[in-house]
Order: structure tokens, then C-alpha cells, then sequence
């Protein structure tokens, strides 16, 4: 059996900007705190939601080198290193592994996506490039295309890739993914309104927005079916249910980033194209983190 990378709440965490646009490390190092003093069990730098896309080379580079420096051992530290171009997702994907990562996050080609023997040849030239562990990352929401059961199969085999992160929103997939993949794979959740149910088919915990601005209560949800009590956990997942949707009512990380900036977190604007959030929305957000208990003050 490989070895697993985390288990439990990994924050996909937010990179903060300062008012000029560059990224705000002060911030990010008190983020990244917060999240280890409330008992997140992983941190992902530069994922999504960390806003990599609009990041530049260097700053994919030193912001991926300051989180392994920052969080020192405490937890796992994985970076994303994903790229519809294999030649630089090689290149990040060793850079990352120089600067002292636990695993790599690798998300499928977008834009001018693959087939599915594309994928397998992308993913295993990578793979062969490093020894790092690796997590596949489905999303064909974002991506255009998604991971086939039997793709996943076969790219399980190879001892480098270790997880998949599951976000495609279909959980008669993912039963399938359990199944077929067997120890070949650990699973992630990709989202947070679907931690009970993966975890319930073996998964081993979750990639979260939610843990951001609620590391505590998504480790205890994660915990909770650690402890194969799905009971409570499910419970704490409904109770959350609403403040998750809310959180992704725009396009991800805009709410969170809000939610963040309300808290009083070092969060900052989204970089462009993403947009401030929708006056409507931001009520909607705001109503749903008080009535699960978050001390909110308005922001404008």
C-alpha cells in the first residue's frame, strides 16, 4: 500500500494581495497559523483557490517556497503544480519538489484538454520527473473534461501517484472510482458539501474552501468519519450546509476571500478577471456565517 499524503481537512488556502496587487506574505504567514493552531491537517498552496492562475512563474515559485519555509514540518504542505502544458507543469512540479513539498497537486489539462491517452502519457512523464507523491485533481467543471474510472486504474498503478482529488460533483462516480481503484489510490473530497458522503465509500478526507474560514469544524467533520461516526458528522454537515453553498455562489475564491475579509483575515481583492462580489450575494453570505455562529462585522 502507498503511503498516504494526509488525512482529515487539508485548506485549500486563499493567497492574500495586498492593496498594489502583490501578494501579501504577512498575511499569508497568519493565515497559515491560524489554520495550524485550529487543526487543519494539510495546507494546499497555490490551487485554485489560491488564485495560481493569475500568478506569475516567480510568484507561483516563491509562494509555494515561503509556505514550506513558514509551516516548517507542522503539516504536509502540497502544492499545485498543474498545467495544460506538460513541458512547465515538469518544470514547477521539480521546483516544488527542490523547495521540500510532501505532495503535488496536478489538476487535468483545461483549455486545450486531452484524451484520455493523453492524460495517462501527461501524468506519467510527470510523475517519472519526480518522487514526490502525487494527487490527481478532477474537476471537469473547470476543466472541460473529466478522469475516466479506468484511466484513473491505470495511472493508480504507477508509485508516484497516490490520490485523486474528486470534485466532479457525482457520487456514483466516485462509488465507481472506490471500487475500481481499490489501494491503488487514496480519495479526496474536492468539495465541501460532499465530505460525509465520499469519506462513508473510504475517502480519506477532504481538499476544502470551507477550512478556511472553519479549520476546527471541518477537521472534526473530517475526524468524525475517521471515527466512523457518520451519525455526527453528517449532522455537522448539514449544519454547514448552508454557509458551504453560500460560499460558492460566485465563482471560487470570490466568496471566500469575502467571508475572509469580513472576519477580519488577511484575504484582500480577488485579481482580475474575477470581480467583487454581487451586493446580493454578499447580504446571502453574510446571513449564512451568522447563523452558523461566525462573529461577522460588515465590511464594505
Amino acid at each position: 500500500m502507498k503511503k498516504t499524503i494526509f488525512t482529515g481537512a487539508a485548506v485549500a488556502i486563499t493567497t492574500p494581495f495586498n492593496l498594489d496587487g502583490t501578494i501579501n506574505y504577512e498575511g499569508l504567514a497568519d493565515n497559515i497559523d491560524y489554520q495550524i493552531d485550529n487543526g487543519t491537517d494539510a495546507i494546499v498552496i497555490c490551487g485554485t483557490t489560491g488564485e495560481s492562475s493569475t500568478m506569475t512563474d516567480a510568484e507561483h515559485r516563491e509562494c509555494i517556497k515561503f509556505a514550506v519555509e513558514h509551516t516548517n514540518h507542522r503539516i504536509p504542505v502540497i502544492a499545485g503544480t498543474g498545467s495544460n502544458d506538460t513541458r512547465y507543469a515538469i518544470e514547477l512540479s521539480v521546483e516544488a519538489e527542490k523547495l521540500g513539498v510532501d505532495g503535488l497537486l496536478l489538476v487535468t489539462p483545461y483549455y486545450n484538454k486531452t484524451t484520455q491517452a493523453g492524460l495517462i502519457d501527461h501524468f506519467t512523464i510527470i510523475a517519472n520527473s519526480v518522487k514526490t507523491p502525487i494527487i490527481l485533481y478532477n474537476i471537469p467543471g473547470r476543466t472541460g473534461m473529466n478522469i475516466a474510472v479506468e484511466t484513473l486504474e491505470k495511472l493508480g498503478h504507477h508509485k508516484n501517484i497516490v490520490a485523486v482529488k474528486e470534485a466532479s460533483g457525482n457520487i456514483s462516480y466516485t462509488a465507481q472510482v472506490a471500487a475500481a481503484c481499490g489501494d491503488l489510490l487514496d480519495i479526496y473530497s474536492g468539495n465541501d458539501d460532499m465530505i460525509v458522503p465520499i469519506m462513508s465509500l473510504g475517502g480519506k478526507g477532504v481538499i476544502s474552501v470551507l477550512s478556511n474560514i472553519l479549520p476546527k469544524e471541518t477537521h472534526e467533520i473530517c475526524q468524525l468519519c475517521l471515527d466512523n461516526n457518520f451519525k455526527a458528522a453528517g449532522e455537522m454537515q448539514i449544519k454547514y450546509l448552508e454557509l458551504i453553498n453560500a460560499l460558492f455562489c460566485e465563482v471560487n475564491p470570490i466568496p471566500v476571500k469575502e467571508a475572509m475579509n469580513q472576519l477580519g483575515m488577511a484575504a484582500g481583492a480577488c485579481r482580475m478577471p474575477l470581480a467583487k462580489m454581487g451586493g446580493e450575494n454578499v447580504a446571502r453570505l453574510i446571513a449564512a456565517m451568522r447563523k452558523a455562529g461566525m462573529p461577522v462585522s460588515v465590511v464594505d
